[in-house]
């Protein structure tokens, strides 16, 4: 490979370089669901388009990134690239294909449409490149800081030894107190959608739209990229946990639980996770990510400090007792060009601001949390 690796910009991807890409993606470790083509019909559902940027060395494809596109956000619109770009594993130089992607990206942002990038896995070399290409550390908050991760390449016996005494108690108690936790089809997602509903009236928040948790499992579940558990009480379903399967790692994604009735008092949420957890290893994954904890809580993790612990929330405290191990998502970074840049600084440093960025980048990144169950995400 030399220093003529060629990259392009597309609005759409033919039948054969769909699959091209999408194979590319599923076989790259640590990638993730979000850079998939299906993830673009998902986001198209609610306002996003898509465009591509591919890397190829002698016709062959070596990297690229898909950027979700929404308008209406500033006189060009925003785009926000999740877990990209991508690298082959096979790229027989990787900095090359990082510089050519990097400087692709750089040319593809302009004054008028901020641009939002969040790494891979692993991908902090494409955090420095893109520093170094004046974009900077982004505070916004496009994903996560870091995340709980579970290392799968262990018996299931030591599994279990890590987690928390009281979820251990509960995997010898749940079948006696009639807790059955089964795998889901499309014919449960009507039911995730409604026990959804529940966890956001919990919450105060609004839920996420029915056609919006149809198309999730619709589009990832045909390459088994999407895996649905339903938790049962006494033959009644309780709750629900969708989660997703790319690159060796199974993330949180979305879940949803009626504590009403003897249910709340039954870990069933527990028992979902546990169940997943063991059937991630099963199947030969290799961690199994949380979905993201909040940021505070993950500084503190990092640090070694348990002084915060009442003030961590709940839900991420509860993933605490599973045995994961803190995990650093690589730098998220940004470029945002003056004037708009001046109003978006400001606006961070004002109470009103900072809550009308949170409520953007909640649209922008889509992600909720259910205290006291799996991990909600767009």
């Amino acid at each position: 490979m030399g220093d003529d690796v060629e990259v392009g910009v597309l609005t759409g991807l033919d039948d054969g370089t769909r699959r091209e890409w999408d194979a590319l993606v599923a076989a790259t470790p640590g990638s993730d669901v979000n850079q998939l083509s299906a993830w673009a019909r998902v986001r198209a559902t609610v306002g996003y388009s898509t465009r591509y940027v591919l890397a190829r060395d002698g016709g062959r494809l070596v990297g690229g990134a898909q950027l979700l596109l929404r308008a209406g956000a500033g006189p060009a619109g925003l785009a926000y690239l999740p877990s990209g770009p991508v690298i082959s594993p096979g790229a027989a130089d990787r900095g090359v294909v990082v510089a050519a992607l990097a400087a692709a990206l750089d040319r593809w942002s302009n004054p008028l449409r901020p641009l939002f990038v969040q790494p891979p896995d692993d991908g902090d070399d494409v955090s420095a490149a893109l520093l170094a290409r004046g974009f900077r550390r982004s505070e916004a908050g496009v994903a996560p800081a870091g995340t709980l991760r579970l290392d799968l390449a262990v018996s299931e016996e030591a599994l279990r030894a890590g987690l928390g005494r009281r979820l251990r108690y509960w995997t010898g108690k749940w079948a006696e107190r009639g807790v059955v936790v089964r795998r889901g089809d499309e014919r449960d997602v009507g039911l995730l959608s409604e026990l959804m509903a529940h966890t956001a009236a919990h919450q105060g928040y609004q839920a996420l739209p029915r056609p919006y948790v149809d198309a999730f499992y619709r589009e990832l579940a045909p390459d088994g990229h999407v895996v649905l558990f339903v938790g049962e009480v006494a033959g009644s379903p309780v709750a629900a946990d969708l989660l997703t399967a790319c690159g060796g790692v199974v993330k949180g994604r979305l879940g949803g639980f009626d504590r009403s009735g003897p249910a709340g008092k039954l870990s069933v949420p527990g028992a979902m996770r546990w169940a997943a957890i063991r059937w991630a290893r099963e199947q030969g994954y290799r961690w199994f990510d949380f979905g993201g904890i909040d940021a505070d809580m993950f500084a503190d993790l990092q640090a070694g400090r348990t002084r915060n612990e009442e003030s961590w929330p709940g839900a991420d405290r509860a993933k605490l007792s599973f045995g994961g191990a803190p995990y650093a998502y690589p730098p998220a970074v940004e470029r945002i060009a003056p004037p708009a840049r001046w109003a978006y600084d400001a606006a961070r440093h004002s109470e009103a601001g900072r809550r009308l960025l949170s409520v953007a980048t909640e649209r922008l990144r889509g992600a909720r949390r259910d205290h006291g169950g799996p991990a909600q995400q767009k």
